[in-house]
């Protein structure tokens, strides 16, 4: 949200729209966030028309450099991998890209955001669920992954989705994700007037918090990806987890500049 055009006026009113939205799902129940989840975005978008994400034109360029970053993350991963699964595949032109390493590819999403079927791979099927349950086989993908998409999860079902990938993985498949660290945070609008997030992401983490919910949901091992970098060995989640115990205990705008490049996403592995 730093590069936000709009005036602070503007900004301000959809912080306070977001805020409402969001504290409203956070009361809810699992069976009623089913019903409200698909509707949420087109009400935050009709009472906002001049949110971003209205008004943002991505050029081919800025599409294929996406894609092209999230490919460095999963590359070192796809050698083998017979199915592969997405969580929020938006547009699905990463999931499309890799169509062309994997044998099988899912998106599974709560709404078709890929626009025209046209050019679809054909070894690539959309699931559209409601945020819980999924008709996938257990053990029956190699990798999955999700890019700015734990964030967003309700605090109640955070466990219900670690426990849901832990169900579809293969003995020994992983999952690699991408969210938003807590330190360098907020990432969304509440930037401006909070120093927690207040709207749609309804926490965001750091790599020690994240390690303790995959190991307790039964993940073998969890690895951090630094500067871009996957880095499979203990002293490396060692060495990330203690500078974080470190910078944790400074006042929060000192954690905000420090981890500004430093913690900037929480990016892991996680083998079943």
């Amino acid at each position: 949200m730093e590069d936000d055009p709009r005036p602070i006026d503007a900004i301000r009113r959809h912080f306070e729209v977001e805020r409402e939205l969001a504290a409203r799902l956070l009361h809810t129940n699992r069976s009623e966030r089913t019903r409200i989840f698909r509707t949420l975005y087109d009400e935050l978008f009709a009472r906002v028309p001049d949110h971003p994400r209205l008004l943002r034109r991505e050029t081919e360029e800025s599409s294929a450099r996406a894609v092209a970053a999230r490919m460095r993350l999963l590359t070192p991963f796809l050698t083998g991998v017979s199915t592969f699964l997405e969580f929020a595949p938006g547009d699905c032109r990463l999931a499309y890209e890799v169509c062309r390493h994997a044998k099988k590819v899912y998106g599974v999403d709560i709404s078709d955001q890929s626009g025209s079927a046209a050019g679809r791979p054909y070894n690539f099927d959309l699931i559209v669920y409601d945020g819980y349950n999924l008709d996938i086989a257990d053990q029956s993908v190699d990798l999955v992954f999700s890019y700015q998409f734990l964030e967003h999860l309700h605090p109640d079902d955070v466990d219900a989705h670690f426990a849901l990938v832990y169900r579809i993985l293969k003995p020994g498949g992983a999952y690699i994700f991408s969210t938003p660290h807590r330190f360098s945070g907020p990432h969304d609008v509440s930037r401006l007037f909070s120093d927690t997030p207040q709207g749609f992401h309804f926490r965001e983490w750091t790599f020690f918090e994240l390690g303790r919910v995959v190991t307790r949901l039964g993940f073998g091992a969890w690895h951090t990806y630094r500067f871009g970098k996957p880095r499979l060995s203990s002293p490396c989640n060692l060495a990330t987890v203690t500078a974080e115990h470190v910078i944790d205990l400074l006042p929060r705008r000192m954690q905000r500049v420090l981890s500004a490049r430093m913690f900037n996403s929480v990016t892991m592995i996680c083998r079943k």
